[in-house]
């Protein structure tokens, strides 16, 4: 049986509806984990409507929940430090008990970027910040010191203390790069997330290519968690548990749906009936 998570996109609605959605998927076990994202600005027109900043709301949803995994879907690594997303990450991790999922991205959204004198930069900066930012958080969380000198940061006997509750916070990396998203995803991941595939054969087309990356850096590639968002629209929650049973019999273990229209928790519910059929 494939496993189900929900995310709440944090615009156009209230801390009060965010909470109580995730007050009632910590309620429901079909949802293994729930997430938010990154960004400032809303991804759905009004762009100028309300977007809650994620990390915050992280810290409060931490207290708020007992059994659900939580994450945002992805942070991008251009947005803050990575010894700061470590600190951040592993204080996450005691406010949850265990509980936290760190997604990292490289980050696209020039609108916001630009709009906040975020450098964002062309793609291969973007590639080589996250490649690198991902080392740096992996050591700083489990190493006792890290002394690091890349293209991008640099860092000294640095440390970040306290460790995280868990053994090992797992690393969630979000893209669809061909090049140097996967093999990032190959070196460093515990999950691969693709957003919003059309088919099952636009995934496997990607899963191929990861494959190939972890065979050139001696990874297993069943080490790899891989999970797709899809959207939790208006469509009849039937014909999403077909559409979901499609791509795990393509080899996708974890299906992330993505609310959209109305943020109300009486939805979850019935939709989790019709997930688990």
């Amino acid at each position: 049986m494939g496993r189900h998570a929900i995310k709440t996109p944090p615009h156009h609605a209230t801390w009060a509806e965010f909470l109580s959605v995730w007050k009632e998927a910590d309620q429901i076990d079909v949802f293994e984990s729930a997430w938010n994202w990154d960004h400032f600005y809303p991804l759905a027109e009004p762009f100028d409507g309300p977007n809650l900043e994620g990390w915050t709301m992280l810290g409060a949803l931490a207290q708020a929940t007992s059994r659900i995994r939580i994450g945002a879907m992805v942070n991008g690594i251009h947005h803050h430090h990575p010894a700061v997303v470590a600190n951040m990450a592993a204080t996450l991790d005691h406010l949850s008990d265990g509980r936290f999922e760190l997604g990292l991205g490289a980050g696209w959204n020039f609108q916001e970027s630009n709009a906040y004198g975020i450098a964002l930069g062309e793609l291969r900066d973007r590639s080589d910040r996250l490649e690198e930012g991902v080392e740096v958080i992996k050591s700083l969380l489990e190493n006792k010191s890290t002394t690091h000198k890349g293209r991008f940061f640099e860092l000294t006997d640095a440390w970040c203390e306290p460790k995280p509750v868990q053994d090992k916070i797992p690393v969630v990396i979000g893209g669809k790069g061909k090049v140097r998203t996967l093999r990032t995803v190959a070196k460093f991941a515990d999950q691969w997330d693709m957003t919003f595939p059309d088919t099952p054969a636009d995934w496997l087309e990607l899963d191929e290519i990861l494959q190939m990356h972890c065979g050139k850096v001696g990874r297993d590639s069943s080490e790899i968690t891989r999970s797709v968002h899809l959207g939790f629209d208006d469509t009849a929650p039937d014909a999403l548990a077909e559409k979901a049973e499609s791509f795990f019999e393509a080899g996708v273990d974890i299906i992330v749906w993505s609310m959209r229209g109305p943020m109300e928790a009486s939805r979850l519910a019935p939709f989790a009936d019709a997930l688990l059929g």
